[in-house]
């Protein structure tokens, strides 16, 4: 069973009856879930993730008021829960886990990862935040919320960045892999610069990952999860987490560069499919500018085509 399952049977067992018999005027006021940072709110975690921040628990989230109200009534009440369930447990909390499940008031769970307690309301906020914290603020499941303030400020985040930053980003994207894999990666090569040749690899891998969610509209996990994830996306998810793996693999430099230069074709493919390039180049860069005019603000539209 993984963590997340655990996290909703737990819930159900022991939290919602909690709720009935502690708090019965609050019943219909808060949300739980599993949401945040850790393997098993991807549903990626295994028996090595079970060594650290893993096992029993669940997020209870309240509006400001109720927080004052009871929020530490609550916790008291989430520490006299079972430490164990279903043979699982207790649950490992390292030095660095602290905090993934409890109580918490809404605005502030979503401020510890997008650095907001609202929504964001601008090109320049949706842009500061990274995408692998988005991630994290929207991952996991919603178990029950009656008053649905938490999933609204959810719902909100997973409609994904607004277009005109998409597109910045998938610009920036197309210089960086261009850069990375079609240009750099040979001649660091042919110079014998073997350790920027594999920073050139691992940081095009990335890049190519991150086009790929952009692509999809979701956001790019955590570097651990990137590639794995990236797999179950509809569009390009399979190919390119096939392509990387062979790069990821491959014991000859000459195929990786081959291997970059394929997954390129794939990507503008997709650019001129979609209709967000019309350049008739193999070289990614030159579809960069392309992309970046689509953009409708001013402002960033002008940005340089280097800039995320």
């Amino acid at each position: 069973m993984q963590g997340l399952e655990i996290a909703e049977r737990y819930y159900w067992a022991h939290g919602a009856p909690m709720i009935e018999r502690r708090f019965p005027e609050y019943k219909g006021r808060i949300a739980a879930g599993l949401v945040g940072d850790g393997s098993e709110c991807y549903g990626f975690d295994d028996e090595i993730s079970r060594d650290h921040d893993w096992g029993p628990g669940f997020c209870l989230w309240l509006n400001k008021s109720d927080y004052r109200s009871v929020g530490a009534r609550f916790t008291e009440e989430l520490q006299r829960l079972p430490a164990e369930f279903e043979g699982v447990g207790p649950r490992k909390v390292s030095e660095w886990g602290q905090g993934r499940v409890g109580v918490f008031e809404i605005g502030d769970f979503y401020k510890k990862f997008i650095g907001l307690d609202r929504v964001p309301a601008t090109t320049r906020e949706w842009r500061a935040i990274p995408e692998s914290n988005l991630a994290a603020a929207t991952n996991g499941k919603v178990f029950a919320d009656p008053l649905g303030e938490f999933t609204s400020f959810r719902d909100s985040l997973k409609a994904f960045y607004p277009e005109d930053v998409r597109l910045k980003k998938i610009a920036s994207r197309c210089v960086a892999i261009a850069q990375l894999g079609q240009y750099n990666y040979m001649r660091c090569l042919n110079r014998k610069e073997f350790v920027a040749v594999r920073y050139a690899e691992a940081q095009f891998c990335a890049q190519v990952i991150s086009l790929v969610f952009l692509l999809n509209r979701q956001y790019t996990p955590f570097y651990k999860w990137m590639h794995r994830a990236v797999r179950g996306l509809p569009i390009l998810g399979e190919a390119t987490y096939n392509l990387l793996l062979d790069i990821a693999t491959s014991v000859a430099f000459i195929r990786k560069g081959r291997l970059m230069e394929e997954t390129c074709s794939h990507i503008i493919e997709e650019l001129r499919r979609e209709g967000l390039s019309d350049s008739p180049s193999d070289f990614l860069l030159d579809h960069a500018p392309v992309v970046q005019s689509r953009i409708r603000e001013p402002e960033l539209r002008n940005l340089s085509v280097w800039a995320e």
